[in-house]
């Protein structure tokens, strides 16, 4: 049976005349952000609604694309007659590749020279994750200067302050923990590669899953002479 967390709802709600979307999980959501909706987080709530201002067209679109986002990636979604779709679009290609490649060289690390390499990843002053997320937020601050609305000075004043004192500390404890790892030169004790050997003093089946050595077999006995014939 398909958990609860795989069906969501996508209908016109009645009171607001929104085009709301209800349920699933982390995944989901990211499906639904990716077709256009806006999440909303209440005290009691959590769903995702379409852009206000929408055209009619512009919200049937967004919404059977959604709709069949979803249902490619496995999801039951109950919907309005006029969401429905027998379209199954391909998923949506990952943007985030290189930050989950971190997370894989991590988790399977067992040294702490190659958690610095994979953290030197995020922490690399030119080109790593952190870097490219700094600059994002500058570039969405500089479209946010001359865009008009009064609240679009505060805004990008947000967006910097984000980049130059929050991202800044975020940056700064990333690149601390790499260079005192890089330092350190030692293998993790809960952990070793997937060679099949496991420390002589440590209990590795508790952190890996390496199969265990066979078994040695039992020391066959010799055979029992046969007394004399009668």
């Amino acid at each position: 049976m398909p958990r609860t967390n795989r069906f969501l709802d996508i209908r016109r709600d009645p009171h607001s005349d929104e085009v709301r979307a209800r349920g699933g999980d982390a995944q989901a959501h990211s499906v639904l952000q990716r077709a256009g909706f806006v999440s909303v987080v209440l005290r009691h709530d959590l769903f995702h609604r379409v852009p206000v201002g929408l055209a009619g067209d512009d919200e049937y679109r967004l919404a059977t694309d959604a709709v069949a986002h979803l249902r490619a990636a496995g999801y039951h979604v109950d919907r309005d007659a006029d969401f429905d779709t027998a379209s199954r679009a391909a998923s949506y290609l990952p943007r985030a590749t290189s930050v989950a490649h971190v997370v894989e060289r991590l988790r399977g690390a067992t040294t702490t020279g190659e958690v610095a390499e994979a953290l030197t990843e995020l922490t690399a002053d030119h080109d790593g994750v952190v870097a490219e997320v700094e600059e994002a937020l500058i570039a969405a601050a500089d479209f946010h200067d001359a865009l008009g609305q009064m609240s679009d000075p505060s805004t990008a004043r947000r967006l910097r302050q984000l980049a130059d004192e929050h991202l800044r500390v975020i940056r700064t404890a990333l690149a601390e923990t790499r260079n005192q790892l890089a330092d350190r030169h030692a293998a993790h004790p809960g952990r070793s590669p997937r060679t099949g050997e496991v420390p002589a003093n440590k209990h590795e089946q508790a952190a890996c899953a390496c199969p265990p050595p066979p078994r040695t077999p039992p020391a066959l006995q010799p055979p029992t002479a046969a007394g004399p014939r009668r």
